[in-house]
């Protein structure tokens, strides 16, 4: 069925052609069939706000297209950025399992849906079906070791040129060819790059023209070409 912004619903997650390997995709027939029961489905303009840091767990959000951003804010207004998420992500996971506020706040960065679950719905799926249980405690431990890699990029990086590198090495993780090379599609400004790293729009639009000058990199419309991964890992070591 197709949805404003040219989207299409995808409504029932036992037939959804995007099936894969994340949290609750791959379910068993009873635990799919479950989970399209308590599930509700919408279409996000970009700029929605699916939840604000310091709110009360609602539950949590899967997001079936589109990005998401999430940050945190100081009392002082500084924002950090502390995940890009994209398809087939659970957002709000660790506030609603602990019931606890959730820690940042959810914006659709473009057009995109979103399946949301309860809270209370979510908790007796657990009890349930045990493989549920036993897939949100292997996504809880690895959103800890993600925010480990955060603090040691954004406390130990020496500078803000390593922590530039750092990013542009995980943006490019996935799109990297045999010679070294990847091209990653760029949807941020150089404030929300700013907010991901931890410094300044300057420094970061610094950063772009120093990197394009030294050749690492290069940008083509809203395309970013990275040269050589090497190049970027021997910053990230130095």
């Amino acid at each position: 069925m197709r949805a404003p912004y040219g989207l299409s619903i995808l409504d029932n997650c036992l037939t959804c052609p995007m099936r894969s390997e994340h949290l609750f995709c791959n379910l068993s027939p009873q635990a799919g069939q479950r989970l399209n029961e308590i599930k509700s489905t919408a279409v996000y303009p970009k700029g929605a706000m699916l939840f604000i840091e310091g709110q009360q767990p609602r539950g949590v959000f899967v997001l079936c297209s589109g990005k998401v951003k999430l940050s945190t804010s100081s009392r002082e207004g500084k924002t950090i950025i502390t995940k890009i998420s994209d398809t087939g992500d659970v957002l709000g996971l660790n506030a609603v399992v602990s019931n606890r506020p959730y820690e940042v706040t959810a914006e659709m960065m473009e057009p995109g849906q979103g399946n949301f679950i309860p809270r209370d719905s979510l908790m007796h799926m657990l009890k349930d079906h045990p493989e549920v249980a036993v897939r949100i405690a292997q996504q809880l431990s690895r959103n800890y070791f993600t925010a480990y890699e955060e603090i040691r990029t954004l406390g130990l990086a020496a500078s803000p040129s390593e922590k530039f590198a750092k990013l542009l090495l995980s943006w490019s993780t996935k799109t990297a060819q045999s010679d070294g090379s990847a091209q990653v599609k760029l949807t941020l400004t150089h404030e929300e790059v700013a907010e991901i790293i931890g410094t300044t729009r300057e420094t970061v639009s610094r950063l772009f023209s120093e990197f394009k000058k030294k050749q690492l990199m290069q940008l083509k419309g809203a395309t970013l070409v990275i040269r050589s991964r090497v190049a970027l890992e021997k910053i990230v070591q130095s």
